[in-house]
């Protein structure tokens, strides 16, 4: 296991500096007499470990890129954004690439400042995003729990969201002490904000109110009930931390592997040969681009499981490259 990466230690700057993105759901609305689908969207800061949630109407280009003007206007422009290869992250990055290719020499001068980078993981792996990925699973596991099937109205799940928000932005980064005369954990809340929690205090209504007619009711249980979820599921598991200490060989280029995706149809293997290696900042291969019958895939070496040489009078038959 390598030390963290450059973005989890972003000192001095200010937070969502480095963010890290990622959808979720879908959830049931019901608007009117129709019901419809809307997704969630989370901002991650990796340094601070504050989180942003909005609502998503679709998975398409100019939702995600909406969102992300809203999310620039609460909490400031991130310099870099990381994500997975969804199609909507490719088709805002795209977007925004033509639109600053297509201005004036001097406008892309006086804009380059404010330029995003957009940083993609790997195909097919998602451990690459952790940081993220664990928090989406924590609130999908939460919500599932407290929404479950049942359509709420927009106002009532955007309310939610944000109130689940607060939950995740107040949860303390270090320790905790036991003792009042200590000093008062640090939480995003207070590198965010300034001051310890700027909610409301919470009100524990009965679980019959989740049936009510008043909307603003209902959101408070069913963010009553997330809390429950979240305690259950998702605390217990800080306390287990598994780190490996032994290095091994990197995968060298020319070596034969065979791809596991667990998307291929049954007894289909997918052997090739690394045609390239992607070596990270501490000079470790960590994704390399494969060769399978003439196509190209780029996927992470915890994806591959490395097969003996083949011989050379075997490769034309099972038309694996030769590399020179």
């Amino acid at each position: 296991m390598a030390a963290l990466p450059l973005a989890r230690l972003r000192l001095y700057k200010p937070a969502f500096y480095s963010t890290g993105v990622d959808c979720f759901g879908p959830f049931l609305l019901k608007i009117g007499r129709r019901v419809e689908k809307r997704w969630g969207i989370l901002y991650k800061c990796l340094t601070t470990r504050a989180v942003h949630i909005d609502l998503l109407h679709s998975l398409d280009t100019d939702s995600f890129l909406l969102s992300l003007r809203r999310f620039m206007a609460c909490r400031g422009s991130p310099v870099e954004l990381l994500s997975d290869q969804e199609t909507n992250f490719r088709g805002g990055e795209r977007e925004l690439r033509e639109a600053f290719q297509s201005m004036s020499h001097d406008l892309q001068q006086r804009l380059a400042p404010q330029k995003i980078a957009f940083h993609f993981n790997p195909p097919a792996s998602p451990h690459f995003g952790g940081v993220w990925e664990r928090e989406i699973r924590s609130i999908k596991m939460a919500l599932s729990a407290t929404i479950g099937a049942q359509s709420v109205s927009e106002e009532v799940l955007r309310t939610v969201l944000i109130e689940v928000e607060n939950i995740l932005n107040s949860k303390p980064l270090g320790y905790v002490s036991s003792n009042v005369a200590d000093l008062d954990p640090v939480t995003p809340n207070l590198l965010l904000t300034g001051r310890l929690d700027s909610s409301l205090p919470a009100v524990i209504y009965p679980k019959e109110e989740g049936l009510s007619h008043r909307r603003w009711k209902h959101s408070q249980v069913l963010a009553d009930h997330f809390w429950s979820s979240f305690i259950r599921h998702y605390l217990p598991n800080l306390q287990v931390r598994h780190k490996w200490h032994h290095t091994g060989p990197d995968i060298t280029q020319g070596t034969v592997v065979m791809i596991m995706d667990p998307q291929q149809p049954r007894a289909h293997w997918q052997v090739g040969m690394v045609v390239r290696v992607h070596p990270s900042q501490d000079s470790k291969v960590r994704s390399v681009d494969v060769q399978v019958e003439g196509k190209v895939y780029t996927r992470p070496v915890a994806r591959l499981v490395v097969l003996p040489p083949i011989p050379e009078e075997d490769k034309e038959e099972l038309q694996i490259p030769t590399v020179a």
